[in-house]
C-alpha cells in the first residue's frame, strides 16, 4: 500500500520538508510527475539541499528513491543534482529511473523559450511543456532509448532530424537541423554513459515492493492549482499534479493509495503569471516574501505572496481526497496584529464560495482574524506551546477547508514541526 503527499496551492508549499521528515518510516519514495521545473528545498543542520528531480527521500539512509514514468527528465540536470550526493557511484542501488520516463532534449528547451517569448505564461523555460507535447504526440524519446542508445543511434538520429525539421519549418525554431540534432545526440550519449545503470522497470519494482509489504510514499511536484485540467488554465504546468496523477505516473493502482496528505502554507504564494486572487503587491506581500524567503528553488524568481485562500485550498482538498493537512510556515505570520483569510469571492456581481474556471474574474472577500504579535510560533514543537491566537488561526483554517491539520511546520529545520 502507498501514501501520497500532494501540494494543494500553487506549488512551493513545503512538500520536500514533509517528505524528508516522514521518509524514515518508508522503504520507497516515488516522484511521479513534473520535471526539473519543480524545486524542493530541505534543510538539515547547516546544510541546504535543492532537489528538482531526485525524490526527497534521498537524504534518508536506507530509503530507496524512484523517478517514475510520469516524470520528464533533463539528463544533465539530473546528473548535476546527483553530484550533491556523491555522484552516480554513491547512488547506485538507492536511485532508480523508470525506463518509461520521457527525456527532455536541448531542442525542447529552445522551443520552450521561443514559445514563452511570444506567448508568455510564466514557464521556467526548462523544456517541460514541449517534452510532454512530444509524449502526447507519441514522438518522444524515453529512458529506455537512453539505455539502448548505441544500438539505436541511427534510428534515433532519423527521428530527431524529422522532429527538428518540422519545428524549423513551422517557425518555432530558427537554428539549423544539424546543430540541434547534434546537441541532442551528445546529451543522449552522455546520459547513456552515466544514467544507464539506474534505468529499470520501476513499475515492476513497485509491484514487487508491494508484494513484500514494503511502505511506499508518493511525492508530488508543483501544486494542485497548477494542474493541467483543474488548475488556472492556461497558466498551469503540463502534467497532472493532483492525486489522480500519482497512479498514472507510477504504475500503482488507485486502490493502492491508502492516505492523502495535503501540504499548504499558512498564506499563499505563486511563481509566474496567472490568476492569484489574494496576491498582495504592497507591504504585506513584501514582508511575507522576505520573512518566508519566497524565492524559487528552480528559477530564483520572487514568488508572488498574499493571504491564505480558503476556497482554493478547499477545492484542492476535494480534488485530492485529502485525509489530513500539513500546514507550513506558520512562523512567517509571527508579528502581525491581524491576518486576513479569503473566505469568498465577488464574481459576476454576486458572492460565491467556490473556485470558478475563470478565476481571474474573481475578487477576494476577507475575514480578518487576530494575529499573535508579541508572541512566537517560530521553533515551537508542541501544539500547546503555540500562541492562543495561532491555535485559533489553525482551527479556523480547519473549519474553512474541512480537513484536519495534523502537522504544523514552525521553521525550516526538519525538527521544527508539531504533530497533532
Amino acid at each position: 500500500m502507498a501514501d501520497l503527499i500532494v501540494g494543494i496551492q500553487w506549488g512551493d508549499e513545503g512538500k520536500g520538508k514533509i517528505v524528508d521528515v516522514l521518509a524514515k518510516d518508508y522503504d520507497y519514495i516515488v516522484r511521479y510527475q513534473g520535471g526539473h521545473n519543480a524545486g524542493h528545498t530541505i534543510v538539515v543542520g547547516d546544510t541546504k539541499y535543492a532537489l528538482h528531480l531526485i525524490p526527497s527521500g534521498i537524504i534518508t539512509p536506507n530509503c530507496l528513491n524512484i523517478i517514475g514514468n510520469g516524470v520528464v527528465i533533463e539528463p544533465s540536470a539530473l546528473i548535476e543534482e546527483m553530484r550533491q550526493f556523491g555522484g552516480e557511484q554513491a547512488l547506485l542501488g538507492r536511485l532508480f529511473i523508470s525506463d518509461r520516463a520521457h527525456i527532455i532534449l536541448p531542442f525542447h528547451q529552445k522551443v520552450d523559450s521561443s514559445l514563452e517569448s511570444t506567448n508568455a505564461i510564466g514557464t521556467t523555460k526548462k523544456g517541460i511543456g514541449p517534452c510532454y507535447t512530444d509524449k502526447i504526440a507519441r514522438i518522444g524519446l524515453r529512458a529506455c532509448d537512453v539505455r539502448n542508445f548505441p544500438a539505436q543511434r541511427q534510428a534515433i538520429t532519423a527521428r530527431l532530424s524529422e522532429r527538428v525539421q518540422s519545428l524549423i519549418e513551422s517557425g518555432v525554431l530558427d537554428s539549423s537541423v544539424e546543430e540541434l540534432v547534434q546537441a541532442s545526440l551528445e546529451s543522449l550519449e552522455s546520459a547513456h554513459k552515466i544514467l544507464s545503470p539506474f534505468i529499470t522497470d520501476t513499475t515492476a519494482l513497485l509491484w514487487e515492493a508491494q508484494e513484500q509489504g514494503k511502505k511506499i510514499l508518493l511525492e508530488g511536484a508543483q501544486g494542485s492549482m497548477l494542474d493541467i485540467d483543474h488548475g488556472t488554465y492556461p497558466f498551469v504546468t503540463s502534467s497532472t499534479t493532483i492525486a489522480a496523477g500519482s497512479c498514472a505516473g507510477s504504475g500503482l493502482a488507485p486502490r493502492d493509495i491508502t492516505s492523502v496528505l495535503g501540504i499548504m502554507k499558512a498564506y499563499c504564494t505563486r511563481v509566474g503569471h496567472g490568476p492569484f486572487p489574494t496576491e498582495d503587491r504592497g507591504e504585506y506581500g513584501r514582508i511575507l516574501r522576505d520573512k518566508g524567503a519566497e524565492f524559487g528553488t528552480t528559477t530564483g524568481r520572487e514568488r508572488r505572496c498574499g493571504s491564505f485562500d480558503a476556497l482554493a485550498a478547499r477545492y484542492a482538498c476535494k480534488l485530492n481526497g485529502c485525509d489530513k493537512i500539513a500546514l507550513m510556515k506558520l512562523d512567517v505570520l509571527d508579528g502581525f496584529e491581524t491576518i486576513a483569510v479569503c473566505v469568498a469571492y465577488q464574481y459576476q456581481g454576486r458572492k460565491i464560495e467556490y473556485v470558478p474556471s475563470d478565476l481571474e474574474n474573481a475578487t477576494p472577500m476577507y475575514e480578518i482574524l487576530p494575529g499573535w504579535a508579541g508572541e512566537m510560533s517560530k521553533g515551537v514543537k508542541s501544539y500547546d506551546a503555540l500562541p492562543e491566537n495561532a491555535k485559533a488561526y489553525i482551527a479556523r483554517l480547519e473549519e474553512l477547508v474541512g480537513v484536519k491539520i495534523a502537522l504544523i511546520s514552525t521553521g525550516a529545520e526538519r525538527s521544527e514541526i508539531i504533530y497533532r
